[in-house]
């Protein structure tokens, strides 16, 4: 891709940007962020330390730039689930786009928004941090698209759109850390039609008060 290759002092770079960013996704979506050095991004990227500065920054932004690559390409479904008909529809698409994503056959098991940063140690933390921020705004888009289902009256007049989206969004999650575990995608897809035939779950309304029943 003309586009995907970029200028040192005149001269282009000898290897292909999202070429380069697509493998270091990869490595980081099977081995999380603790997991993988500098030497082996460089080795799976193909290039050279000096070249992975120049190119992507340092390892926190390099992962920054991989997490941005992952949510519009092999977990664009969630944005894409967003713009269902339905309440429910959203729903469905979100949990049976988790299933693909986390199964899909020659790729890494389950999310790289969940399994990224799995440790917790002082060198991980900008990772982590990065991952609550990325899981919880995806749940906050949840909840205003079901907000608008309540408004449109797709959903209850009572019904908790917070409480909803969590519902929806832990089962996904759920999904991606039992496919890192090794279930396979027949089990999970069952996983996911059962959590919609509970659709809505009970505890979804509110209480004569307003508050969450």
């Amino acid at each position: 891709m003309a586009g995907s290759r970029s200028v040192v002092m005149g001269r282009p770079r000898e290897f292909d940007v999202d070429e380069a960013l697509e493998r270091a996704m990869q490595v980081f979506w099977e081995r999380g962020y603790e997991g993988v050095s500098l030497t082996d991004l460089t080795r799976a990227m193909g290039i050279t330390k000096p070249s992975l500065y120049a190119a992507f920054g340092d390892k926190k932004e390099l992962f920054r730039k991989a997490l941005a690559r992952y949510t519009e390409g092999p977990a664009d479904y969630g944005t894409r689930a967003l713009e269902e008909p339905t309440a429910r529809g959203v729903a469905e698409a979100i949990l049976r786009g988790a299933v693909r994503t986390t199964t899909r056959p020659g790729g890494p098991a389950g999310c790289l928004g969940v399994q990224g940063a799995l440790a917790s140690s002082e060198a991980g933390q900008p990772a982590h941090d990065m991952l609550v921020e990325w899981r919880n705004a995806s749940a906050l888009r949840v909840e205003e698209r079901f907000r608008r289902a309540v408004d449109e009256d797709d959903l209850p007049r009572d019904a908790d759109p917070r409480r909803l989206a969590r519902y929806v969004m832990t089962v996904a999650f759920g999904i991606a850390v039992q496919a890192a575990s090794g279930l396979g995608r027949d089990e999970l897809q069952d996983v996911a039609e059962m959590a919609l035939e509970c659709w809505p779950p009970t505890g979804v309304r509110r209480t004569r008060t307003g508050r969450p029943g």
